[in-house]
């Protein structure tokens, strides 16, 4: 079952696909903002198909129970990059990792999407311009490290600057570099199947298809799967916006041929002269 949006519930639509079975995916799913949540310079978001509007103990629930099922689907050393934010509810943090560390992954890193923009520009808080992307990992025989990525993926850091999607129906959309990044620097080359869970208007998928890749999608809305399938027809008018990003998927020279070569690396060298900073008093 490769290259289909399939219609429904994620829960249920992901039982019925095999296990380990997917090389990586990426999604955004529903924040449960309570339909209430907006600011100066957005309006509050509301689901075609779907309520965003969910005691906070089950909506933590059926996320574990739908990052779980993916951690079954997707085949042992595979990648899931799962964006969220903190949120606030009458004063209260609510966290991410809150219920991530009840999940059976491995959160190999938290990756800071920096919007450029803040929705709230009141000053109960700093502006919150920031979200996050959690990169999770499936282990193989208990190795959780992994393996290293290429340096010319590795070289883009944890903190991703880019501005959110504006020219898109969906309420609540990430921008085609975010998957396009977390596809191209798991796979790179190969080939492979990508997942996205909430494919809202297929951003994940496109950014699959540019790249090269199988992919199967999910989401509850007919009206967002015709317009992910309505850009899937026309994935080729997207290409530019690709080919951006790859152009910053680029390392001159590695550490290892730094290394090799004598180049500094960075390393302390006990000849090197360390200067304090001036005292501030």
């Amino acid at each position: 079952m490769k290259n289909t949006i399939l219609k429904g519930d994620a829960l249920k639509m992901l039982k019925t696909l095999s296990s380990d079975s997917v090389d990586v995916g990426v999604t955004s799913p529903p924040y449960n903002k309570q339909e209430n949540k907006k600011g100066w310079l957005v309006k509050n978001v509301k689901y075609s198909g779907a309520c965003d509007k969910e005691s906070e103990l089950k909506y933590q629930l059926d996320q574990v129970a739908v990052l779980n099922e993916l951690f079954r689907v997707i085949k042992p050393g595979g990648s899931f990059f799962y964006n969220h934010k903190t949120r606030w509810e009458r004063g209260k943090m609510i966290h991410p990792m809150d219920w991530l560390r009840q999940t059976c992954w491995t959160v190999r890193q938290e990756i800071i999407w920096d919007r450029m923009i803040a929705a709230n520009i009141r000053g109960w808080r700093f502006w919150q311009k920031d979200e996050r992307i959690y990169w999770l990992y499936k282990p193989i025989d208990n190795n959780y490290i992994g393996k290293e990525l290429l340096a010319k993926h590795a070289l883009l850091s944890s903190i991703w600057r880019f501005p959110p999607e504006r020219n898109n129906p969906h309420p609540a959309p990430f921008p085609l570099i975010l998957p396009a990044r977390c596809i191209y620097s798991i796979l790179d080359k190969k080939s492979g199947v990508v997942i996205d869970p909430f494919a809202g208007s297929g951003t994940t998928l496109v950014a699959a298809s540019l790249l090269g890749k199988n992919y199967i999608g999910i989401d509850i809305s007919e009206e967002y799967i015709a317009v992910a399938k309505k850009r899937l027809r026309n994935v080729t008018q997207e290409g530019e916006i690709l080919m951006r990003e790859l152009e910053k998927h680029v390392v001159r020279k590695t550490f290892k041929e730094r290394k090799a070569n004598g180049d500094f690396v960075g390393r302390f060298r006990e000849a090197d002269v360390v200067i304090s900073p001036p005292s501030l008093f």
